[in-house]
């Protein structure tokens, strides 16, 4: 057990910062053994701060001091302390110039925070604290300075010296060593910092902006990669040009720099001018590349992007600020996908993460506001809640204001703050103070935590031609908090009858609803039990309520099966539509279920079958959409819909029924997957992802029929696809049957692909998800596989996050194997890698889900977890928090 515990850090605790640091001017001298960086900083007492004669206290770990000086006088040593992570100088002037000299060694850092090195190349993250790890400073976010970078490496080696800003000079040093310049106009708080020394290939191309500024648009790679940067630098393209048409937001440097990274913990970061991308977030080619990942590297280039504006020139406050960022930037990003590729496919993609990975965080030990009141440690914070859930109450403003005043809004935030660090409550109030609109009672999206219910009853009175829905809102206790407040829930619903859509008028409308148009309506839904009465309903109509996923809540209403399949078959919503297949598709579960342990046959509905038949035989219809809408509710939504999740019965319940839907409708799913199947040049453009994506769908069912015919379809097209998301997608169907040829697959795909570390990874992830019994033991093997590394956090990611976060029925083994297995490898990683390993511990704090055989087995590895010695704060907060709930149960 620990010694000490962590502090936490609250937010009503914040103060300003008691000194500002206007200028800062760093050198590097970059070295194989250890880097020498040189500071000097203009500093000076913040006149906003009410404390007189503070102490200047800076932030600092895993430092080497060399020497420390105020207007050039050196510091005796008597004149400074260390304490933690501070070096605190008792007494300074007003106003000086602190210079200090520190030694660090890139080479050891194994955290991939601050300064290290990897495949010989030195990069940083600095958010969220990394900076402390690279020279003593205030590291913090509402510490804004001008940083002048000067970076002096090895010619030959370090070809390739960056930095935020534009480059000022450059100079060849007689000693074999460089040396460039770097001056960024713009403050930037010391997380925004970044800097890169390589021998790294470069990928140019240029953007005029809309006032006609010319911008240098570099990515750079390693040299065999300079082939892959072609839709990374679409993707930018198109979100510069988006960025300038629908937000007004243009560009304003010279330079635009990328750079690709293997060893990076995140998926990019949005550093100034100089964004640093794990290289699965930018490399992309259809030979080695999914349509998944093409979409993911146009999602995080628009992301990394956009937070040009929305966290770089206006930026946080405080980590408890964090979703101002980027709840902002990921809504800002989706909207920017929807209009790249499929509006309804996107939106049904996002409310699946919500509805698996964010409804459960909500439900779990670590449950937080989009606004966190306290932390241990910041990382844990960068979640799906701070990201997905923030994305979700950005929106919410979106459709409470309606587009034009949504812009307004921003408009007005970026100019009142430009140059700030700032809070969320800021932005609420710019988006008041432009619209007029009260977002007092929202507020309440960024305080409280938790999933809201809302529990929809409906009464229709012919003769009154009324149609009555009464809503109930609550929202369950979650750490810290026993009782919310009602939230401001924009609900979006429409009302189905015989020839279509019905227009809808309102009792008190101007009271209660905001109009899309006469057949949709968005209702204010305010208080714990409301009822909305619609006038002059000629007919008993379907309810389409919570259409577009208008609110980030849990929809109770006891539709009937032919309700569901009306909405299924001819809601103009696509989300509407999908989810209804999905209800549906949970009945049939539960029925599956129940026939199981009956140990009768599972024989699903003849309608439910009719409406799938449909599906597939509809041409018409876009096929990403019925790819969705065929797949049934995934064991991670099913483990927030049963209570305790029966993981075994569950899986088993589910691939019945598979298998009979695919026993069913064998001939309309040769039919589509014949239909699907293409000869044309790889896009990843909407209509070909769709293509393929239902293609896969059909394949995936007729795999489960265990015969010749979909063996010899998969084999097919794993040997001769031209693109790797139909090679995958055959792998994948072939790992997870029983046909002799997936041994032989996968050591050809292996032998192909062993020099594209990301395919490798694809291959590590497609055996640690195999359904099949035994996958436990493949993943221990493949960790003694040359091609692993456990340093490396995208290797850890495909093969033992994706085995415990994603192969429930295997790491959920009854002998506890799957969870012995998860705490030995966060044990290891906390020591070299504490953010990694605090990331992997998900899947155990869930431990409230499931059977209490489960249940004791989970929390027995939490508690050998909180047993170990010098356990990081990333790793103690998590599991703490955790064993603390079971000790509470």
């Amino acid at each position: 057990m620990r010694d000490a515990q962590p502090s936490t850090i609250y937010l009503s605790e914040y103060q300003v910062p008691a000194y500002l640091i206007d200028t800062t001017a760093l050198v590097f001298e970059l070295g194989e053994e250890s880097t020498k960086v040189s500071s000097q900083l203009h500093i000076r007492r913040n006149p906003a701060s009410t404390i007189s004669n503070a102490p200047l206290a800076l932030h600092g770990t895993e430092l080497e001091l060399i020497s420390l000086a105020i207007d050039g006088r050196t510091l005796d040593a008597s004149e400074w302390t260390q304490s933690g992570e501070q070096l605190i100088i008792a007494s300074v002037p007003a106003e000086f110039v602190l210079s200090c000299e520190t030694r660090i060694r890139p080479q050891d850092n194994t955290s991939l925070e601050g300064l290290y090195k990897s495949s010989g190349m030195f990069c940083t993250q600095c958010e969220a604290e990394g900076f402390r790890k690279i020279t003593y400073y205030l590291d913090r976010p509402d510490v804004m300075s001008v940083f002048t970078v000067e970076i002096i490496a090895d010619a030959q080696r370090y070809p390739v010296l960056l930095s935020n800003g534009n480059l000022s000079a450059a100079e060849v040093l007689a000693d074999g060593r460089h040396k460039t310049v770097w001056q960024d106009p713009f403050p930037k708080p010391a997380y925004l910092f970044a800097l890169v020394a390589g021998k790294l290939a470069c990928v140019e191309d240029r953007f005029k902006t809309m006032s006609g500024r010319d911008v240098a648009l570099k990515i750079y790679v390693e040299d065999k990669d300079a082939d892959k940067c072609e839709h990374a630098m679409v993707s930018l393209k198109n979100a510069m040009r988006w960025d300038e048409e629908v937000y007004g937001r243009e560009y304003d440097l010279d330079i635009f720099n990328i750079v690709a990274v293997d060893d990076f913990n995140m998926g990019a970061m949005e550093n100034k001018s100089l964004n640093i991308f794990n290289t699965s977030c930018v490399l992309a080619k259809p030979e080695t590349t999914t349509d998944a990942g093409f979409q993911r590297v146009e999602g995080v280039v628009a992301h990394e992007y956009f937070h040009n504006w929305s966290g770089n020139r206006v930026t946080c406050r405080d980590w408890f600020q964090l979703s101002l960022k980027e709840g902002f930037t990921v809504f800002r990003d989706a909207e920017f996908s929807a209009d790249m590729g499929s509006p309804t496919v996107k939106r049904v993609e996002d409310v699946t993460l919500l509805r698996t990975a964010q409804f459960a965080e909500d439900a779990g030990p670590m449950a937080h506001p989009i606004r966190p009141d306290s932390f241990i440690e910041i990382s844990n914070f960068y979640t799906v809640t701070v990201y997905e859930k923030g994305a979700e109450v950005v929106r919410m403003i979106h459709t409470l204001l309606g587009p034009e005043l949504f812009r307004k809004g921003s408009d007005l935030y970026f100019d009142r703050h430009d140059g700030q660090a700032v809070t969320c409550e800021d932005f609420v109030l710019a988006m008041e103070d432009a619209s007029g609109v009260d977002l007092g009672q929202f507020r309440n999206w960024y305080s409280q935590a938790g999933t809201p219910k809302l529990k929809v009853s409906a009464e229709y009175d012919a003769a009154a031609q009324t149609y009555t829905l009464h809503v109930q809102q609550s929202c369950p206790a979650t750490p810290g908090q026993s009782k919310k407040a009602p939230f401001h829930i924009p609900f979006a619903v429409a009302l189905l009858g015989e020839a279509g859509q019905l227009a809808l008028q309102l009792q008190n409308a101007a009271l209660n609803t905001e109009t899309a148009d006469n057949t949709e309506m968005v209702l204010n839904v305010t208080k714990a039990e409301q009822s909305f009465i619609f006038t002059g309903i000629k007919e008993e109509p379907v309810p389409s309520l919570l259409r577009g996923f208008s609110a980030p809540v849990k929809l109770e209403f006891d539709y009937s099966r032919e309700q569901l399949l009306r909405l299924m078959s001819s809601d103009s919503d696509g989300f509407c539509r999908w989810d209804a297949s999905q209800q549906l598709g949970l009945a049939e579960i539960s029925q599956a279920l129940a026939d199981i342990a009956a140990e009768h046959d599972v024989v699903p509905e003849s309608a439910y079958l009719d409406a799938c038949r449909a599906l597939l035989s509809d041409e018409s219809l876009d096929g990403a959409m019925v790819a969705m809408m065929l797949q049934l509710p995934s064991e991670a939504y099913l483990a927030e819909i049963f209570h305790p999740v029966d993981v075994l019965g569950l899986h088993r319940a589910r691939e019945t029924l598979r298998l009979v839907i695919a026993q069913a409708l064998r001939g309309e799913l040769l039919a589509c997957y014949s239909r699907c199947a293409s000869n044309a040049v790889y896009a990843a453009d909407a209509g070909q992802i769709a293509q393929r994506s239902l293609k896969n769908t059909a394949l995936s069912y007729l795999m489960l029929l265990n015969d010749d015919t979909g063996r010899e379809l998969a084999t097919r097209q794993f040997e001769h696809s031209e693109n790797m998301t139909d090679r995958l997608a055959a792998l994948n169907a072939l790992v997870n049957s029983t046909a002799p040829y997936k041994a032989e697959a996968l050591q050809r795909f292996y032998q192909n692909w062993q020099h594209e570390p990301l395919v490798i990874n694809q291959w590590f992830q497609v055996q640690a998800m195999c359904r099949l019994p035994g996958t436990l033991e493949t993943v221990q093997g493949l960790m003694a596989h040359p091609a692993f590394d456990i340093r490396n956090p995208n290797k850890v990611r495909a093969l033992i996050g994706a085995f415990c976060g994603q192969n429930s029925v295997n790491f959920h083994r009854e002998d506890g194997a799957g969870y012995r297995f998860l705490a030995d490898q966060v044990i290891v990683l906390n020591r070299s890698n504490p953010q990694i390993a605090s990331r992997l511990l998900v899947p155990l704090t869930k431990w409230r889900k499931y059977l209490p055989a489960a249940q004791q087995l989970m929390c027995a590895e939490l508690q050998r977890i909180l047993a170990q010695p010098d356990l990081s704060s990333d790793v103690y907060e998590v599991v703490s928090k955790s064993v603390q709930e079971y000790s509470e149960e």
